[in-house]
């Protein structure tokens, strides 16, 4: 478990029974950029976090005792792929989601591995991966696909390490 005492949040490991409290902050966090893109579905944006959730692949971030995010990590033949990553939109801003981010991407610069993800369109998330090394490879109409190579060396993004 890594923790973060002065920002008042930790990160464990995820279990089956995560799902549901995942999927109300998913549905919270994603709202506004789905909206703005006319795809916000009440139902929908919950049953495609349930539908891809692999807890072994998954970190809870929790603060004041409850679930407040999470981020996935999934192996694919030519890196990982970063899924999942959601934050209680009352926790954004305050350096949690770059601190867990750096924390992700020291494990795969450790191991070597380039990480891909994607974002959609318009989204203030964007400028949290450029800060951390990710750039476009393309985009259609609804997502941004990045990518980060894998850096040698300390990550110079802010954030440190979960």
């Amino acid at each position: 478990m890594s923790t973060s005492t002065l920002q008042g949040w930790s990160l464990r490991p995820a279990t089956a029974g995560d799902v549901e409290a995942i999927s109300e902050i998913r549905a919270a966090a994603m709202r506004p950029d789905l909206e703005r893109l006319g795809r916000y579905d009440e139902h929908r944006v919950r049953q495609r976090l349930r539908d891809a959730y692999v807890p072994e692949h998954t970190a809870v971030v929790e603060s004041a005792g409850a679930v407040a995010g999470c981020v996935a990590l999934r192996p694919s033949e030519d890196g990982c792929w970063l899924e999942h990553f959601y934050l209680a939109p009352e926790l954004q801003g305050r350096g949690i989601g770059g601190a867990v981010l750096a924390g992700v991407l020291a494990r795969t610069d450790a191991q070597g591995l380039p990480v891909r993800l994607n974002v959609l369109q318009g989204s203030a998330a964007r400028r949290l991966y450029e800060r951390h090394g990710f750039a476009m490879e393309r985009e259609d109409p609804v997502d941004v696909f990045m990518v980060r190579l894998p850096r040698a060396g300390p990550d110079p993004a802010p954030g440190g390490q979960p």
